[in-house]
């Protein structure tokens, strides 16, 4: 076991795919019961593979912009065992365009779910954790929650806004033993951009920020992703509060 996350149940969202999916199955192998949330039944899929690996996992299926949902599914997965651990990872794109072309339904849908669903789940987890007398909440911000030009305004600002809720989150709680950090990814090769109709991609936002895009210095792997998240959620980080952590390959550095 990589890290020590046994007798635990860890909530990670969005794991039906990609960084959540690898994020899910490194957080099993690490002796964590993984409930394994997502909008679509591919979280199914990733129970399954769990499993078969030889680890515990189950599903909630819902959406984490609903914030009944939320909390119904967090609930849930806190009546299976203490709850010591949340990986707020769904996310979705937007169109890369900027305030004055972004369709007010766009923003809504992005907030609803980047920055709303982050605060419903983290929300409706605190309170069992306290219960179980603590727990580690990593969320998964962005490139674009750290700079202004790797995205669009809406996106953008929803990933600020999980910084900022990181920060708030770690401070208020940290000396009733909970802790909360945010990793920022680069580009990394998952299915996130299919959020998205690429027809209604804006062109001209991209060639504006088309620049930062280029000086990127690769793509990084699920896998790249999930391990720092992991390690974030499990005991080996359990001085590691309140961090905004880039994880994009030394892009941030440039």
């Amino acid at each position: 076991m990589p890290y020590t996350l046994s007798e635990r149940v860890v909530i990670i969202t969005g794991a039906g795919s990609g960084i959540g999916r690898a994020a899910a199955l490194t957080a099993a192998a690490s002796g964590a019961t993984v409930a394994v949330a997502d909008i679509s039944d591919s979280a199914h899929e990733t129970v399954k593979l769990i499993e078969e690996a030889g680890g515990s996992a189950f599903a909630l299926i819902g959406d984490i912009g609903n914030p009944e949902r939320a909390q119904a599914m967090v609930d849930e997965a806190a009546a299976k065992g203490p709850l010591k651990g949340l990986a707020n990872n769904a996310g979705i794109m937007d169109q890369f365009s900027g305030a004055a072309e972004t369709p007010v339904d766009l923003w809504e849908r992005v907030m609803r779910i980047n920055a709303g669903g982050t605060f419903y789940m983290t929300r409706a987890a605190i309170p069992h954790m306290l219960a179980a007398g603590g727990g580690s909440i990593v969320n998964t911000a962005s490139e674009a929650g750290i700079r202004g030009a790797a995205a669009g305004a809406a996106y953008t600002a929803s990933k600020h806004a999980v910084v900022g809720l990181t920060r708030n989150t770690a401070y208020r709680y940290g000396r009733e033993g909970i802790r909360c950090n945010a990793v920022c990814p680069g580009g990394v090769e998952t299915n996130i951009m299919s959020s998205i109709d690429p027809t209604k991609i804006d062109q001209a936002a991209m060639a504006a920020i088309g620049p930062v895009h280029q000086s990127a210095l690769g793509m990084a792997s699920p896998q790249q992703q999930a391990d720092l998240i992991v390690f974030l959620l499990a005991d080996e980080a359990s001085n590691v509060s309140g961090a905004i952590i880039p994880n994009d390959g030394g892009w941030f550095a440039g």
